[in-house]
């Protein structure tokens, strides 16, 4: 049985996930951290819970989706997971921090390219990987089926679906996309968005107003 430990970082309040089984195996998704109470946080949490740390996943790299990437990378050494369209996002890092007053250094991982259609593995439980570009050009959804939960970013939210006034927004592209492979799931389906409550394929489909 996998479990699902949030945090909430950053100026953005955006939610940084770790999810982990009984084999203390663990992936580490969207860090973050910006503080040094809340990378500090989040670094007790592995250590108290013995957790260790196999891949690094992104549903998109916004900055506030990656503050944390280039500590979590020299911590744990395993490539980073995302959508081959948001490298020139996650590129760009610098220059959107520049917009926040903050200076940051150039990320340099080791990077790993992720599609539509593919599937990852965490100790048998599978994960399918959607493509639902709109609010990044790359951003990408992790859907496990068996226990009816995704890693949805920025995509969609309790209520909302992500802007898409930002660089490669287009907003006809995101409703087409949660429409076609969001919304055809299980209506009980959890969805543990990138900023604010978790919510519900269901739900959404019947109350979201994007979609009315």
């Amino acid at each position: 049985m996998l479990q699902i430990q949030g945090f909430v970082f950053n100026f953005a309040s955006e939610n940084t996930y770790i999810i982990y089984n009984e084999n203390k195996n663990a992936w580490l998704i969207d860090p973050g951290n910006m503080s040094a109470q809340e990378t500090q946080a989040i670094d007790n949490f592995i250590t108290e819970n013995g957790l260790h740390i196999q891949k690094i996943l992104l549903t998109h790299a916004h900055i506030d989706h990656v503050l944390g990437l280039q500590w979590a990378f020299d911590k744990f050494k395993v490539p980073v997971h995302m959508h081959h369209e948001d490298q020139e996002v996650l590129d760009m890092l610098q220059a959107s921090g520049l917009r926040f007053g903050m200076t940051i250094a150039p990320v340099k991982v080791e990077v790993n390219y992720v599609k539509e259609g593919d599937e990852m593995d965490l100790d048998g439980e599978k994960f399918k990987i959607y493509h639902v570009p709109g609010h990044s050009p790359g951003s990408v959804v992790y859907h496990n089926e068996n226990q009816k939960f995704m890693i949805s970013g920025d995509v969609l939210f309790e209520g909302s679906i992500g802007r898409t006034d930002l660089y490669k927004g287009n907003y006809e592209q995101l409703i087409e996309g949660i429409t076609k492979k969001l919304f055809v799931l299980d209506g009980d389906t959890q969805v543990f968005s990138g900023h604010g409550n978790p919510t519900s394929i269901g739900f959404e489909k019947q109350y979201n107003p994007f979609f009315k």
